[in-house]
């Protein structure tokens, strides 16, 4: 990945922020994105502000965000080698509670950025014949749990897994891979913002019997992106979340 241009959406915090963090150290290229501006410049601080990156405030659920983010990777490094769809939001609330504005705020970040996004740079990847576009889904797409009601943001977590398959079959012809990588239970700000103050209480869900870290969706990440025949898969990051559970 030396050299090459990675765009990274949400990359102000959490998942985002590691994965640049773990492409930055490699000397790739990183554009990262995030909709809230005073958290992005600090996380473009804290990795050191190198040269080797640059950033783009934006709310990626606007059609012209992708566009601006792919703008700015080829006017910057001539590429678009990778694309990483991290930005999202997710917030539990029971089904009957969901009102139409929580559909339209999941649908619209989650699921329409993931598609806006990968509409502005799957051409710059059809003129180079190469590129990968790694989304971020759930475990719990495949696995749902009664005592976390999330079916607002599930739902558009489930599209952007079927979305996947299909880009991945279209495009394939032109070299471009398309997966989606699944976390668990992660160790990130996320947790705090759902109301789980405690998040390695949940360690039982995973058969590995702990929670996991940002930097092991990170490695995840980078391998996907520098694998050349993988495409349409969905990784579980997720210590065995999705076959059983440690009690």
């Amino acid at each position: 990945m030396k050299n090459k241009t990675i765009i990274i959406t949400g990359a102000s915090t959490g998942i985002g922020k590691e994965i640049a963090k773990y492409f930055i150290e490699r000397e790739s290229n990183v554009v990262m994105n995030s909709s809230n501006e005073e958290n992005l410049k600090k996380a473009y601080k804290e990795l050191g502000s190198p040269s080797n990156v640059a950033y783009l405030v934006g709310d990626i659920s606007k059609q012209e965000t992708g566009k601006k983010l792919v703008s700015l990777a080829v006017e910057k490094f001539n590429t678009v080698d990778v694309l990483i769809n991290n930005a999202g939001v997710f917030s539990p609330k029971p089904f009957l509670e969901v009102k139409e504005q929580d559909l339209d705020l999941y649908w619209n970040v989650n699921l329409k950025g993931t598609y806006f996004t990968s509409q502005a740079a799957i051409p710059e990847m059809i003129k180079q014949q190469n590129g990968s576009i790694i989304n971020i889904g759930t475990v719990l797409v495949e696995h749902a749990i009664d005592g976390f009601p999330a079916t607002a943001p599930l739902t558009s977590k489930g599209a952007i897994h079927s979305l996947t398959r299909q880009l991945a079959a279209e495009f394939g012809k032109n070299n471009i891979k398309i997966n989606t990588i699944a976390p668990g239970i992660i160790r990130s700000p996320l947790q705090g913002k759902i109301g789980i103050e405690n998040a390695d209480s949940l360690a039982g869900l995973h058969l590995l019997n702990r929670i996991g870290e940002t930097n092991e969706v990170a490695e995840a990440a980078y391998y996907l992106a520098t694998s050349n025949f993988i495409t349409g898969e969905t990784i579980n990051i997720a210590g065995g979340h999705t076959i059983g559970h440690a009690i």
